[in-house]
């Protein structure tokens, strides 16, 4: 057998010009071959060398780019395993073969900057069901891009993509990964993926990537029992061996302390933003990589998933100081977004479950009298790490439409998803999200009024884009406000309370780039069910205005035609005061730009 280079050892299969290199990780093993295509599927013809650190590895001449292959691991009481590639890259499908696989796609041409963070338009997408071209299939990534002019031309520009590693079947969210390194075959597979990211950069869309270290599997895994090796019935190599293997999931929890198991998350991170070049990673329920009960009970703490988190994201930053990593924690602590400097996990920003909750229960919410307007205010005004957009703001997710939840159309009126409530108060939700300091996302299909709750086998429903279109012209409008240098104050920091009316439900705000306030935005929001006739604001002090956006426009949709509409600005000469006189619609929103005189 020729010596190895342990120089030139890459997990997995390595091909160079010249020769196929295959590595394995396997300390408990008795013996290693790989065996596939390329040998007649004959598991004893091509054994791996025993290297350092439980490695085993080879040079296979015969093995080429496409051959399919699997590990046949001997175990010290000589079993015989047979095993998929823990790196590969591609398998036939979750169940099957892994292939043999060379990263020779073809970048050139595209030159991508990622939006400051403050400009961001998220729209979360799941593949299998964006756009849907085979009706006995799921959606694909070549599918996707077909729809991509769509959230382009509306001013989107970040999509976040949930899970794409290769899961059991062809039907799934994504949140079942048995295959962490490996693209979903029945979406196109790496180089689909990497079409899908280049696709995306031709048109200034930026590509989070959705991923999951908090479990793996639970189905089609591999890398259960990868080399025979277990205690206490559990995973074994890749996995606690005792009570922290607990998830929701089963006993899948990755072993965070053992040197080789950080090096394959941490090494999967930074593959998702080299070789496919994402601008972002989406940390799916990071308090269970943290906490074995994913809570913040005492004796609980995983130290190691702490200082994992705490590597990725320091290395990343590091690396590609660009790119943004966003948590998905739900608890509200600040310690998620600090730096690791003063003991924080450095994540970019997270998911803010201090917005969506109570945002939702207001507009789900059928009586005005019990509408709280204190709450409103809490919702808009949380920051984290001192930065009111180290946070992401949304009204619907996968989450929160599915699950015994469902579109807030349908939480509304469940018999008339379209009706003038529902309507209404889904697009005050829209506005509200794109509108408030934080970094916002919609979930696909919310702009469109989509009703129907996610599931994995039900593709988005395109011809309601034809029917709302004026939905998504507002969406549109809203968006490309966000980023108009006209209007800085819509991706200002600073937020200032200048009206709550807890009688009528309306809310004021002034957003602005500037500490001073002296220039930006001012906008109002009509929680209640009723239309109020010249309603007069007072602002602190005198200034110009001009109304930029109305939700209440026939052209958005019928619905929200306007009962009553204008707005006039008035000095008082005895007093020099000024104020707006403005009329406000049911559950409207209405944008000011000003500047101080």
């Amino acid at each position: 057998m020729e010596t190895i280079d342990l120089e030139k050892i890459a997990h997995g299969s390595f091909v160079t010009d010249e020769e196929t290199i295959f590595t394995v990780w396997a300390p408990h093993a008795k013996a290693v071959h790989v065996f596939g295509s390329f040998n007649d599927w004959n598991e004893d013809s091509h054994p791996l060398e025993a290297v350092e650190n439980g490695c085993w590895s080879a040079f296979i001449p015969e093995a080429k780019i496409g051959d399919e292959y699997k590990y046949c691991i001997t175990t010290a009481d000589d079993q015989k395993l047979h095993k998929n590639d823990p790196y590969a890259r591609i398998l036939t499908n979750s169940s099957g073969n892994s292939i043999i696989y060379k990263d020779l796609f073809d970048w050139q041409g595209v030159e991508f900057k990622m939006p400051p963070m403050n400009q961001l338009k998220i729209y979360e997408m799941h593949i299998g069901t964006y756009h849907r071209t085979d009706e006995n299939g799921p959606g694909t990534f070549a599918s996707a891009i077909e729809k991509l002019d769509h959230l382009k031309n509306m001013g989107i520009n970040c999509v976040e993509i949930m899970p794409v590693n290769e899961f059991a079947g062809d039907w799934s969210w994504g949140y079942n990964p048995a295959f962490p390194y490996a693209i979903e075959s029945a979406y196109g597979g790496p180089d689909g993926f990497k079409n899908f990211v280049k696709a995306c950069h031709e048109r200034g869309i930026g590509v989070i990537l959705d991923v999951v270290y908090n479990h793996f599997g639970p189905s089609d895994l591999d890398l259960w029992q990868f080399d025979g090796w277990s205690e206490n019935g559990k995973g074994g190599i890749y996995f606690y061996n005792d009570w922290k293997s607990t998830t929701p999931w089963g006993d899948t929890r990755p072993d965070y302390g053992r040197n080789e198991v950080r090096q394959y998350i941490h090494d999967n991170a930074m593959m998702w933003l080299d070789e496919y070049r994402c601008d972002g990673l989406r940390m799916d329920m990071v308090p269970y990589i943290r906490n074995v009960y994913g809570d913040e009970s005492e004796g609980n703490n995983i130290e190691e998933g702490f200082s994992l988190l705490r590597w990725i994201n320091d290395e990343i930053h590091e690396r590609w100081p660009e790119k943004i990593t966003i948590a998905e924690d739900l608890h509200g602590n600040n310690f998620i977004t600090d730096g690791t400097d003063v003991g924080g996990c450095a994540f970019s920003a997270q998911w803010d479950a201090d917005f969506v909750h109570p945002v939702r229960a207001i507009l789900t919410n059928g009586r005005d009298e019990d509408i709280d307007m204190q709450a409103v205010v809490d919702s808009l005004s949380k920051v984290y790490s001192n930065d009111a957009f180290r946070r992401v703001i949304y009204t619907e997710s996968h989450d929160e439409v599915a699950n015994g939840q469902a579109r807030i159309t349908t939480e509304v009126d469940d018999q008339n998803p379209h009706s003038y409530y529902a309507v209404r108060k889904s697009v005050l939700g829209m506005v509200l999200t794109l509108t408030a300091a934080g970094m916002p996302m919609l979930f696909q299909g919310q702009e469109m009024l989509e009703d129907q709750w996610f599931d994995d086998q039900d593709p988005l429903d395109w011809e309601l884009a034809e029917k709302n279109s004026g939905i998504i012209q507002m969406v549109s409008d809203l968006c490309h406000l966000r980023e108009s240098e006209k209007y800085p104050g819509l991706f200002g920091a600073h937020t200032k309370f200048i009206l709550v009316d807890q009688e009528k439900k309306i809310l004021g705000i002034q957003r602005s780039h500037l500490e001073d306030l002296s220039e930006g935005v001012m906008i109002f929001y009509n929680f209640s069910s009723g239309t109020y006739e010249n309603y007069s604001i007072f602002p602190d002090t005198p200034l110009v205005a001009e109304c930029i956006f109305n939700s209440s426009q026939e052209a958005y949709h019928a619905e929200l035609t306007p009962q009553l509409d204008g707005f006039y600005f008035e000095q008082q000469e005895d007093n020099g005061s000024y104020s707006i006189t403005t009329h406000f619609n049911p559950l409207s929103a209405k944008l000011f730009s000003y500047k101080h005189n």
